[in-house]
């Protein structure tokens, strides 16, 4: 029987709400999970502007953590009472990926059926098939990954997506080495997590790349031991002067802009590594100097998800946040209702934000 529950919906490009629906029982292999906690990503900002146009209505939201209350048949994995993280990529098992043993690049992530829906009647598309602005949500078991019941919610919820995907691209994607040098073009939610990752990796020198005084002093705490505003003259110039002369070893695009994605990777010393990591706007296209490009040598990498395996490495970054190697705190800039959604896009688009937190009325 369906449940009563509510959720930030997006009916259309910028017209969204807090509204009343109404959640199936979950199917085989599927659970219900009341929502503890839920980060507000800027994923959600492509979504909310009609970027992905062909989903809409949508339920709202990525990044949550929160107690298992149902369990479809065939779950094992996790149990009624379960405190969970939830991750948007789930390996299957079964694709050409996870057959070679790469289930990080699985290329058919399981996601529960769409059992969630409007109280006129549509069928709601769970941002990237989990929607957690919301009281309750059906997702795949092997999504939810248990928790420590003592840890919050709060906190826990972001390791679903910006954490994990900051924290992996320095420690996968790029395979960061101890004594190495790296440079990190945008210091937001991501950047902060790469750095902090570059950090845990033992990193000897970590530059942070920005516009915004505000973003740059988050920087320095998080383990930057440099920081470059962009608006003072060519970032690339200044990374090579902070590194002797020759670039970075590793160098981080977490923006998704062209002008940004040359810089990053004209900043590396010779065979560096660059990773991609923020998200181009559509159509966008950048201008590379080929002899420079080959000259530098190395490698270019697109990090996705920072190439994680939820089921390994979300209990790995609850322990180091429990430990106080990873700062999950200084993530937090606001707690805030489902209502307030809203101001909490607002304020992410003005750079006020590191992570707004949905905290859920009743939770």
């Amino acid at each position: 029987m369906a449940i009563k529950a509510q959720g930030v919906i997006a009916r259309g490009p910028d017209q969204y709400e807090l509204e009343e629906m109404e959640v199936d029982p979950p199917g085989p292999g599927e659970i219900l999970v009341r929502i503890l906690a839920s980060g507000v990503c800027h994923t959600e900002l492509h979504v909310i502007h009609g970027t992905w146009p062909e989903g809409f209505p949508y339920l709202l939201g990525h990044e949550g953590a929160g107690i298992v209350e149902e369990v479809g048949p065939g779950v094992t994995n996790v149990a009624v009472g379960d405190h969970v993280m939830l991750a948007w990529r789930a390996p299957c098992g079964r694709c050409r990926f996870c057959l070679i043993g790469q289930p990080h690049l699985c290329a058919a992530s399981l996601n529960a059926e769409k059992r969630m829906r409007t109280t006129d009647g549509k069928v709601l598309t769970p941002v990237l098939g989990i929607g957690t602005f919301c009281t309750h949500t059906v997702v795949a078991a092997t999504q939810a990954i248990v928790a420590p019941k003592d840890l919050p919610a709060e906190k826990l919820c972001l390791i679903g997506c910006g954490v994990m995907t900051g924290i992996g691209a320095a420690i996968y994607t790029a395979n960061v080495r101890r004594g190495s040098t790296v440079a990190v073009f945008g210091c937001g939610a991501v950047g902060n997590n790469i750095i902090q990752g570059a950090r845990i990796a033992n990193a000897r020198t970590i530059i942070g790349v920005d516009l915004e005084p505000r973003k740059l002093e988050w920087a320095g705490h998080f383990g930057a031991t440099h920081l470059v505003n962009a608006r003072e003259g060519d970032p690339v110039a200044r990374i090579k002067e902070l590194t002797g002369g020759y670039g970075v070893d590793y160098s981080f695009e977490a923006i998704g802009l062209p002008q940004t994605f040359v810089q990053a990777i004209l900043c590396r010393d010779l065979a560096g590594t660059m990773v991609q990591i923020g998200v181009f706007p559509k159509g966008s296209t950048a201008e590379i100097p080929l002899p420079q490009f080959f000259d530098l040598g190395g490698s270019i990498r697109v990090g996705w998800y920072g190439d994680c395996l939820p089921s390994r490495d979300f209990p790995m970054l609850a322990d180091w946040y429990r430990k106080g190697v990873l700062d999950l705190d200084t993530m937090v800039t606001e707690v805030i209702g489902l209502d307030q959604t809203p101001h909490a896009f607002e304020r992410m688009v003005k750079g006020e934000t590191l992570r707004s937190v949905i905290a859920v009325s009743g939770a």
